[in-house]
């Protein structure tokens, strides 16, 4: 039997507490996040009421709440293997409206006009592109593959 290098320690360590430590991530950042919203203290309130003003129905308000209560349960939903694939699913789906502000809203999330200078709005809805990887991982460990793993 080899003797493990510390490297081979640590990476053992991390293949078994990553996932369960991106499903707690989750929990705590749309539980807290998405909470605040209903409350009307999101610091994230003006520019989703901006970006939903287009919508044929509802009002900016109403969206607001909903949009808060859904990533509560987005939270809730990441907390249980159970609930993993809803939880991914409601992620996925609020993601496309994440987004919708360096579409729609350019001269808020981009400064003046330019696709590569991003604001601090802008850089915090790009960095959901991590948070979509994140939730990939913790999908892809929902099932066993019948196969061994192959290298990359």
């Amino acid at each position: 039997m080899k003797s493990m290098g510390i490297d081979q320690v640590i990476s053992g360590k991390m293949r078994k507490w990553g996932v369960p430590a991106a499903r707690i991530s989750f929990a705590i950042i749309f539980f807290w996040f998405g909470i605040l919203k209903p409350f009307g203290l999101s610091a994230a309130t003006g520019l989703l009421k901006a970006t939903v003003a287009w919508l044929p129905f509802g009002e900016p308000d109403t969206w607001l709440v909903v949009i808060g209560w859904w990533e509560v349960v987005i939270g809730i939903t990441f907390l249980f293997r159970k609930t993993t694939k809803i939880a991914i699913a409601l992620l996925l789906l609020q993601m496309v409206g994440t987004f919708m502000p360096l579409v729609f809203l350019p001269e808020v999330t981009f400064q003046h006009g330019n696709y590569m200078l991003p604001t601090l709005e802008g850089q915090y809805i790009i960095k959901n592109i991590m948070i979509i990887s994140a939730a990939l991982v913790v999908g892809g460990t929902l099932y066993k593959s019948k196969r061994k793993h192959e290298s990359l």
